[in-house]
């Protein structure tokens, strides 16, 4: 019977990189998606698409049945525990031998910012569950700034409530390459947790220089205060849960931590980090005016 991974979250920034990363696997890659017929993300990858719904246990059971290992993945929501306790649940009873989960950066700080507690806590389900574990917690992404990418185009811009602290954000594709040697090789992964980071810690100011080197033309970064951004975000529709949290991280992206730079790419793949400008590079043509 081949070995068999399934991987949750597989049509977000990180999820469809480990699956297109998985598309030489000689084992079967099961990709859950909420609806078949929108994952355009993870198609023509090889993986085999099923249908599941985080809140429908009978749909989380039928997608764990016979598989080995499992990415997991959660959306970052209030329920977050709920979602992640009844899947391992289920994962526990389909007899899933290794979870591999993706957590965040500084989730070891256990009084620290709310995104990093409920991923904590979750951990500490699956350490509890004994269902072999690895633990990946990447620091924020740089395809973050894609989400940012038609204003950039426009208007030249780009703001955050950030001064000019810096940041060791890490490649999504970084990420799953990792994740990625964790499915495929869980036996050297038990138990491990890898704090995942670019090969050095940057501002928004520097990201501004290589996206105007990259587009060809000035981009500038400009701070805002934190008020702004609070006003900014309500004002676009975001829910005050969500406006609190990422304000939290916003906060925690300004302290010291967000700066370390870990070896644990590296030292997992055997290849250094993607930089941000070899990132900027890759997504160029999304950054240049049309």
């Amino acid at each position: 019977m081949d070995y068999t991974i399934l991987v949750t979250g597989s049509t977000g920034n990180v999820g469809s990189q480990v699956v297109k990363q998985l598309s030489s696997f000689k084992g079967k890659v099961l990709a859950a998606v909420q609806s078949k017929n929108r994952a355009e993300e993870v198609k023509n990858t090889g993986a085999e698409l099923v249908e599941m719904n985080f809140n429908n246990t009978e749909t989380i059971s039928a997608a764990f049945k016979g598989i080995q290992a499992l990415f997991l993945l959660t959306p970052f929501v209030p329920n977050m525990i709920e979602i992640s306790d009844n899947l391992v649940e289920q994962a526990k009873k389909a007899n899933v031998n290794h979870i591999v989960k993706q957590s965040a950066f500084g989730s070891d700080t256990e009084q620290g910012i709310t995104m990093n507690r409920l991923h904590r806590e979750v951990e500490k389900i699956i350490e509890s569950s004994g269902i072999n574990y690895t633990f990946l917690r990447p620091m924020s992404f740089m395809q973050n700034y894609l989400g940012l990418a038609d204003s950039i185009k426009t208007q030249g811009w780009f703001s955050f409530p950030l001064g000019d602290s810096k940041t060791s954000f890490v490649d999504t594709r970084d990420i799953a390459a990792v994740a990625v040697q964790a499915l495929t090789k869980s036996s050297e992964h038990r138990s491990k947790t890898y704090n995942l980071t670019g090969p050095e810690a940057i501002s928004n100011y520097e990201i501004a220089e290589t996206l105007s080197n990259i587009a060809g033309r000035k981009i500038t970064y400009v701070d805002v205060s934190a008020d702004d951004a609070r006003k900014r975000m309500k004002n676009s529709g975001m829910q005050e849960w969500s406006v609190d949290s990422l304000m939290e991280l916003f906060g925690f992206q300004k302290g010291s931590n967000a700066s370390v730079v870990s070896p644990d790419v590296e030292r997992v793949t055997g290849r250094k980090p993607i930089s941000f400008v070899q990132f900027a590079t890759d997504y160029a043509e999304l950054f240049r005016p049309s």
